[in-house]
């Protein structure tokens, strides 16, 4: 693989990856104006940002079978389809309740690109290199917190929140385009494997037996989660507390979204001396103080609004090293199975994010206490599952590491 297909590679991967993470940033700053011409309030309008996160946890394992038996590219292309006529139902939504149904169904089709990719990921490159990989994948999904919630606020403020709808279904159509012409297939479908719901669970099964995947899946999974935390809080706590205007709420996203960016840089630095599990152990530890902080301050009132953003910041630093990781760490096992790990790591994930943002909503008090929280119990759950599973997980680990795992 020469260097200009390895960026290729690596940037339509990147986009298929950023498809989720777009939907969810791109119409955060129009919280309040959908809530106004939907007639409701915007806890109700946080509940479309908890049915996208459903919608993938779902959907995911709906595609991680679908990848093992067809390949990775048909079911692939049928679920951006998918997400682009959904896309346009959101934007035509005259109710909360479509709004939800149509950012399920959105879901369903975006979360094709988020399975793909990471399966793809394994077929492409060595296990060696998947944790690099993942890290400059991240790089690429940061730069959308950049972007979305920026372009997003601008375009509701100018065209309307529905714009930003039609926009998404537009930019997956480009996506997609790039799938076609650009992306190698990866492994082949292999056509005796069942999509019968016993085959299936089996499958399944195999790869939960797995300590590895489960210790680093658990623990990633659940970490993961504290962004999404931020996600569904941060909306009501700048513009509605604070009082920041949508494009100011923008450009705050995007500031945030740069600790997301260098952390992975700092990844591939310390990959060259550290192994991946060494890593996550500091990430995590580091989280749990800076929120540990976050929290106090919050409860106290010792932040404004700058001083907030500055420990959100802190905090977000340490999200792009265990994020990598841990999911390098939970796919490397497999081989046979890797779309069906990817969907079940994926699902577990997004299923967190759920339930991390319904939490928020469920606990909103007009203050910031509820987001900083459950960012900081996300954290807190996922130190306590690596110092519990890190034994049973660490001869795989070392496994891995020398290139001497048997896949399944």
């Amino acid at each position: 693989m020469t260097r200009k297909q390895y960026i290729l590679i690596i940037l339509i991967l990147g986009a298929l990856s950023t498809i989720s993470p777009f939907s969810i940033d791109m119409y955060l700053p129009g919280f309040p104006a959908i809530a106004q011409d939907l007639n409701t309030s915007i806890a109700t309008i946080q509940l479309s940002l908890t049915a996208y996160f459903v919608g993938i946890s779902v959907g995911q394992l709906l595609y991680g079978p679908l990848l093992d038996r067809f390949g990775r590219k048909y079911p692939l292309y049928a679920g951006l389809l998918v997400y682009i006529v959904a896309s346009v139902g959101c934007a035509y939504a005259d109710s909360p309740d479509m709004l939800i149904a149509m950012r399920f169904l959105q879901a369903i089709g975006g979360c094709a690109g988020m399975v793909a990719a990471q399966a793809l990921v394994r077929d492409l490159f060595p296990v060696t290199e998947t944790a690099k990989v993942f890290s400059w994948l991240i790089l690429v999904i940061a730069v959308s917190p950049m972007i979305a919630p920026t372009v997003g606020g601008y375009m509701t403020a100018a065209f309307g929140w529905p714009s930003v709808f039609l926009a998404l279904g537009v930019i997956t159509l480009l996506i997609m385009v790039g799938v076609y012409f650009a992306l190698p297939e990866g492994r082949k479908g292999d056509p005796g494997m069942s999509l019968k719901p016993k085959a299936v669970l089996g499958n399944f099964s195999k790869v939960l037996q797995n300590p590895q995947f489960l210790v680093f899946t658990l623990v990633g999974g659940i970490a993961s989660a504290a962004p999404y935390a931020y996600i569904a809080g941060s909306p009501d706590v700048f513009m509605n507390i604070y009082k920041v205007s949508e494009q100011e709420y923008g450009w705050i996203f995007a500031f945030l979204s740069i600790a997301l960016i260098g952390s992975p840089q700092l990844n591939h630095i310390l990959l060259r001396r550290l192994s991946s599990e060494q890593i996550i152990n500091v990430a995590l530890v580091y989280q749990m103080v800076v929120g540990a902080v976050m929290v106090l301050g919050v409860y106290n009132g010792w932040f404004g609004k700058t001083s907030l953003i500055a420990v959100l910041f802190l905090f977000m630093l340490g999200q792009g090293l265990t994020a990598p990781n841990a999911s390098a760490l939970s796919i490397a096992p497999f081989s046979k199975y890797v779309g069906s790990a990817s969907a079940l790591g994926g699902s577990f994930r997004m299923g967190m994010g759920a339930l991390v943002s319904a939490v928020v909503s469920m606990f909103h008090n007009g203050t910031a206490l509820p987001m900083v929280t459950v960012m900081t119990l996300c954290t807190l759950v996922g130190i306590v599952l690596y110092f519990l599973g890190r034994g049973s997980s660490r001869a795989y680990t070392k496994a891995v590491e020398a290139g001497t795992v048997t896949e399944v």
